[in-house]
């Protein structure tokens, strides 16, 4: 038996199965990256919470420019490329804010100031975990507490997904968009 992390394959565990059946899914089609999560019952229930309902406190938007940037901090082109793929037209980044999100450059022009503002709070916490005192007075004016806490456990989780995919060497989903040359 191998260690290697990697998607599991059909037929599911049943109680596996149960768990799975609640993730999206397209046609039947489970992303590797749940499947990969599914080595773990514990961690298929409990690791990765779903901060992607509709009840967060962010709007699209700026939950896909945290998630975007995030997962392209990490270059994480598996989850970078599924986000780009179904959420950024809803989300309505352009294609040029897209490949913005993977640049290492933040363009003001490209953004809302609190946007720019924003992606400065991402980097900064995916490079050291701590927001400066500049950028954090800017968030803490930006944004509610909830909405601080939001993008914070955006920002963790997504360091935990890249994280997952790029160690499982996940490939880019068929439909999944790929980093700008």
């Amino acid at each position: 038996m191998s260690n290697k992390l990697s998607p599991i394959e059909q037929p599911y565990p049943s109680e596996v199965a149960g768990i799975l059946a609640a993730y999206p899914q397209q046609d039947g089609y489970i992303l590797s990256l749940f499947r990969t999560f599914a080595n773990s019952l514990r961690f298929l229930k409990k690791g990765v919470p779903n901060l992607l309902d509709k009840e967060s406190p962010l709007p699209l938007r700026i939950r896909e420019i945290v998630i975007l940037r995030t997962t392209a901090n990490k270059n994480c082109e598996y989850e970078w490329g599924v986000h780009v793929s179904i959420f950024a037209r809803a989300a309505k980044l352009t294609p040029h804010q897209v490949a913005a999100t993977a640049s290492k450059v933040v363009d003001p022009e490209n953004w809302s100031p609190v946007e720019a503002r924003l992606i400065n709070v991402v980097d900064e916490l995916c490079a050291s975990g701590v927001i400066s005192e500049d950028a954090l007075a800017g968030f803490e004016s930006d944004w509610t507490k909830e909405q601080q806490l939001e993008v914070l456990a955006l920002v963790g989780m997504y360091h935990t997904i890249s994280f997952v995919a790029n160690t499982a060497r996940l490939q880019n989903e068929q439909f999944g968009a790929s980093f700008p040359a």
